[in-house]
């Protein structure tokens, strides 16, 4: 089976593997405009028989449309686990194209993926990005207007997300004054004012944040499990035989 076997237009609601699908970037951050790209990501259970080979199969896919990316399931909920940032916006984006019952199941297990853990995670991209920015700055005299846009919207969304244990990923009232940095109308000192005093009540936030210190591995970890057998009884594979993959009996 080739990669893009796994995956099919968003658009375009064949038979295949994906679980869930949703639109991303500023779409679904409430910040398009005219020219805004609609950028879809996805996720896609891979059939569990793939495994027992020696090629295994691929843990994401870019493509086959424009703009689109999709992970598999097992490595989605690993990232989602560790806090990635782009990971665990995607669970929570509001236009949401696709979803059948396992990827429903996946929706419902969006609290079990939060953590403390973000703070870090959130704050480490937001230094890279930050720095890109600055590079920006030294070479061209003004950095990438749109990502100095973007890093403000996020470092906001981990400081309400420590606050209030929910993640909520459109901008709201924030989107106009975001908008104004994105045509260059905000000195960059004052975005630069901006994202330092979010990065301080982002770690303010956390001494007093309602998240658990570490998300919920062992439910997720029993949704994967289950998704994976689901998967390989629908292909005909024995009971007793998944099984015992599963728990590691008779597993040569």
């Amino acid at each position: 089976m080739r990669p893009e076997d796994l995956v099919r237009d968003h658009t375009v609601y064949v038979r295949d593997h994906t679980v869930y699908a949703c639109v991303m970037g500023s779409r679904a951050f409430g910040l398009a405009t005219e020219d805004s790209d609609t950028d879809r990501r996805g996720v896609f259970l891979a059939p569990t028989p793939l495994y027992w080979r020696f090629e295994k199969p691929p843990t994401h896919v870019d493509g086959p449309a424009e703009e689109q990316f999709s992970w598999e399931l097992e490595r989605f909920c690993l990232l989602a686990l560790r806090s990635n940032p782009n990971v665990l916006e995607c669970l929570h984006s509001p236009l949401v194209e696709h979803v059948d019952d396992t990827g429903r199941e996946l929706l419902s297990l969006r609290e079990a993926f939060l953590s403390r853990r973000a703070h870090e995670t959130f704050a480490r991209y937001a230094i890279g990005q930050r720095r890109k920015l600055e590079a920006d700055i030294r070479q061209h005299g003004e950095p990438r207007w749109k990502h100095a846009m973007h890093l403000l919207r996020l470092l906001g969304c981990c400081r309400d997300l420590l606050r209030t244990g929910r993640l909520v990923i459109d901008a709201g009232e924030e989107r106009e004054p975001l908008l104004a940095v994105k045509r260059g109308e905000v000195p960059w000192p004052e975005v630069e004012r901006r994202m330092n005093r979010l990065g301080e009540e982002a770690d303010a936030a956390l001494a007093g944040s309602a998240l658990p210190a570490e998300p919920d591995r062992a439910r997720v970890e029993d949704f994967v499990i289950r998704a994976r057998r689901a998967s390989a009884l629908e292909a005909g594979a024995d009971d007793e035989v998944v099984e015992g993959l599963v728990t590691g009996r008779g597993v040569g």
